[in-house]
């Protein structure tokens, strides 16, 4: 927010100086960005008029002029391009000495005699424009002097305000926070109704609900469109940051930038009526003041003429219906539209105003009126017309309603740690314009805030008011007083610095990316069906919630091959979002997710690691061999052991992975139940060149909620009796996966079998097209007793008709 200093000592008078109202802008929460000095030195600067200009006889890019100076005539050799007769500028008088050291003196230029410096806005150190002289209007009195005639000296301002303070984008706004601290008062502000002079209408249609409660429209006739802004109003908008354009357009400026209340004209005689707000339609198409046409969806909110999009609510005008220099006839506009009905619709467009910054942060829903009445006067007053009655249309039900909020003096001074007297409390909160009422028994006070500042809504927020007001420099430093209560950490679950030490064990580097990802990388992982969208994204590509880590975790990987790291291993322990009801990808329907409410977003906290490149580090001993499947799920195996959980693995084949590559992950209970924990496997050769990478990524992600619960280790001994081990090898059909056939030998060997190994698989020579040989190790053992050649071999038979049964397989010869 950028503002003239001397436009708000207009509104809040004070005798501080402007470093000290800097200062105090800061220290009470509107920091102070930039303070620009402008018009400091312009003593002997006056109002002139260029009665002639001629060329110069010995230079072709010089005018010699006769200047009129108030206090006769002189000569003055001028280089500017549009030096010309009649003209009021500035003209700086032999003795001046201009902001920059830049001293006038009598001088001969090319032999012509020049007595002073006819000047540009850049040069008096007023505006950064140094292509001509600076144009004063026709009726700039000759002879006064400048700083008088611009209101000089004076300084641009620019404060930086958080999303809270919207009320603040308003120079009434801000004089209420200034008089609270420095002690003043805000002048009077003359919003006196201006009077119908004619009955001159447009019908005001409201359709859209909450998004706009409030629409007020007026016709102001026969205005003179043409007439100039007065200077004193193109300097206050100059020194805003705002360059003046016409006076119709310049004055619903004006009242934004002093009120915060945006504002439209539109040409009445280009209207139809009846002046309508409704949602906007998929396809709909306008053209907008900056000419661009653009087509709307149906998340927009237009102002329409008999049904017809003339301008998008909140953010920018139409081009058909604006005003120009011709308008007579004038409908004018001043609307409250709901924050949620404007965030993110300028940036869809590519669009950034001030008008949509200020209603995106909310706008004092009783301002429209109060505005409507003071734009009118200055239009009346400047360019005539006469205006007609003001059409209102409302939605009470939908404009928020300030509530009285108890302030107890007993919490105000625990917070604080320290009391602040009440009469001092109630200057406070008076100055800032709200309404304060003492409760009885001496507790404290009944407060209402006025509506424009919707950031106050409950005591805690009037305790900071109260603080940022009083001075923080004034509030006490206390250490914490209090022994802390130490916990035990729990064994029976792992925590997440653990799992990040063990995973970077294992030579991954975390990385963090944002929870907000492009809807168009999730269509090319196939993981676009149930995002969560964002209603005020920070660009278009960062436009949803993530679903899942790896797209994120993968472009990650992408950027550092992409930089000639040849191995990279990353991983990340983040929450995924899913709209509610909708199914996460990896676990299914799960329990691992939790929700802020009813209808709110399923988050998930997940742990993810992407691998590419050579298995191991570069060494002379052995050659560099790819990573592989096996290499990352020895690595999920040890990230498992921590917890102690027994994983086991299940193909797969979602869109994303390799076929013959990928599996689920689940987590094998002591009751032998098996949950669903993520995914693991190679990325899909088409969803790699999709992505731009030449090299094959393997990855997992899993939820971690399950992961992390660990029993408690109990001590056991080995049993004293021998075990036994017994080889088979079984041929079995190519598609029969190993698990499958793990699964059958461990129901059928029953509570003998220890452990299950796979120590060969075979195709080739012996082994007949379309199948493969699977060689394990069954290793028995028993608690109680030796196992004999007879309970060894009824386990095997049992094996091998349980494995031929299911899968089709027979022992191989």
């Amino acid at each position: 927010m950028k503002f003239s200093e001397n436009w708000l000592r207009h509104h809040v008078p004070t005798t501080a100086t402007r470093d000290e109202l800097a200062a105090t802008l800061t220290a009470i929460g509107l920091e102070v960005e930039d303070v620009t000095p402008l018009g400091e030195s312009l003593d002997g600067v006056v109002v002139a008029q260029i009665v002639s200009a001629e060329k110069h006889p010995e230079a072709d890019r010089l005018q010699v002029c006769q200047v009129d100076t108030g206090n006769g005539t002189v000569q003055i050799v001028c280089g500017a391009p549009n030096a010309r007769a009649g003209l009021r500028a500035p003209l700086a008088q032999v003795g001046a000495v201009l902001p920059g050291g830049i001293n006038i003196k009598a001088a001969k230029l090319r032999g012509v005699e020049s007595a002073g410096m006819l000047c540009s806005a850049k040069e008096l150190g007023i505006d950064a424009d140094a292509s001509g002289l600076l144009e004063l209007p026709a009726d700039a009195p000759v002879g006064t002097p400048l700083a008088d005639y611009l209101g000089l000296p004076d300084a641009s301002i620019e404060i930086k305000l958080t999303p809270n303070r919207a009320d603040c984008f308003g120079v009434r706004g801000i004089a209420y926070d200034v008089a609270a601290a420095c002690g003043g008062e805000v002048a009077h502000f003359d919003a006196t109704p201006m009077p119908a002079l004619n009955n001159e209408a447009l019908a005001i249609e409201l359709n859209a609900g909450a998004d706009a409660p409030r629409y007020l429209g007026r016709v102001i006739e026969g205005v003179n469109a043409a007439a100039s802004t007065p200077v004193w109003m193109a300097e206050r908008l100059r020194r805003s940051g705002i360059r003046p354009v016409s006076f119709l357009v310049d004055v619903t400026q004006y009242v934004m930038i002093e009120l915060g209340q945006p504002m439209h004209a539109f040409d009445r005689d280009l209207l139809q009526g009846p002046v309508g707000v409704r949602r906007s339609r998929a396809g709909e198409a306008l053209k907008l003041l900056d000419g661009r046409d653009v087509t709307l969806d149906d998340q927009f909110v237009v102002i329409t003429d008999a049904d017809r999009a003339v301008a998008l609510a909140g953010v920018m005008g139409g081009f058909d219906t604006r005003v120009t220099d011709t308008t007579k006839d004038v409908f004018l506009e001043s609307a409250h539209f709901a924050p949620a009905a404007i965030i993110g619709r300028g940036r869809k467009l590519g669009l950034h105003t001030d008008a949509g910054h200020r209603f995106e942060r909310g706008v004092d829903p009783e301002l429209p009126r109060i505005a409507m009445e003071y734009a009118t006067r200055l239009i009346v007053e400047v360019a005539g017309g006469a205006p007609g009655p003001v059409v209102e249309a409302t939605l009470s039900e939908h404009l928020p309603q300030p509530q009285p909020i108890a302030l107890r003096r007993a919490r105000l001074a625990r917070v604080l740690g320290l009391k602040v007297a009440d009469a001092e409390v109630e200057r406070i909160l008076r100055a800032l314009g709200l309404a304060v009422e003492p409760l009885a028994a001496a507790e404290g006070w009944r407060v209402t805030a006025p509506t424009r500042r919707f950031d106050i809504a409950i005591e805690e927020d009037l305790i900071e008011e109260i603080a940022r007001i009083h001075g923080y420099d004034r509030i006490p430093t206390t250490l914490p007083a209090g022994a802390a209560r130490l916990v035990a950490p729990t064994e029976t679950r792992v925590d997440e610095p653990t799992v990040r030490r063990q995973v970077a064990a294992r030579e991954y580097l975390e990385a963090i990316n944002y929870a907000f990802v492009d809807e168009a990388l999730l269509t090319r992982w196939g993981l676009a069906e149930g995002v969560v969208p964002l209603a005020n994204p920070l660009s278009a590509e960062l436009g949803v919630m993530r679903p899942s880590l790896l797209p994120g975790l993968v472009a990650a990987l992408g950027r550092n091959v992409a930089r000639q790291q040849g191995r990279v291993r990353l991983f990340e322990l983040g929450n995924v979002f899913t709209a509610d009801g909708a199914t996460p990808w990896v676990g299914g329907p799960t329990a691992h997710g939790h929700s802020a409410g009813e209808g709110a977003p399923l988050h998930t906290q997940r742990v993810a690691a992407v691998a590419c490149g050579a298995a191991g580090t570069e060494q002379w001993a052995a050659k560099a061999q790819p990573v592989g499947f096996h290499d990352v799920k020895g690595d999920l195996e040890s990230l498992a052991a921590v917890a102690g959980a027994r994983l086991e693995y299940r193909a797969s084949r979602p869109g994303w992975a390799h076929p013959g590559r990928s599996a689920d992950v689940f987590r094998v209970g002591d009751d032998g139940a098996a949950s669903k924990l993520g995914w693991i496997g190679q990325l899909h050769p088409r969803l790699q060149r999709a992505l731009d990478l030449d090299v094959d990524v393997v990855a997992f992600e899993l939820d971690l909620e399950p992961l992390l619960d660990r029993a408690l280790p109990r001590a056991g001994g080995q049993s004293r009796f021998p075990s036994v081990r017994r080889d088979l090898a079984f041929v079995v059909p190519e598609a029969v996966e190993w698990g499958a056939i793990a699964a059958t030998v461990k129901a059928a060997a029953g509570p003998s079998l220890r452990d299950l190994v796979l120590f060969d698989r075979y195709q080739g020579k012996g082994v007949e097209t379309g199948f493969k040989s699977l060689a394990m190790g069954l290793i028995l053992q028993e608690e109680s007793r030796t196992l004999t050649d007879q309970d060894v071999d009824a386990v095997v038979s049992s094996v091998t008709q349980a494995i031929d049964a299911a899968h089709g397989a027979r022992i191989r010869g």
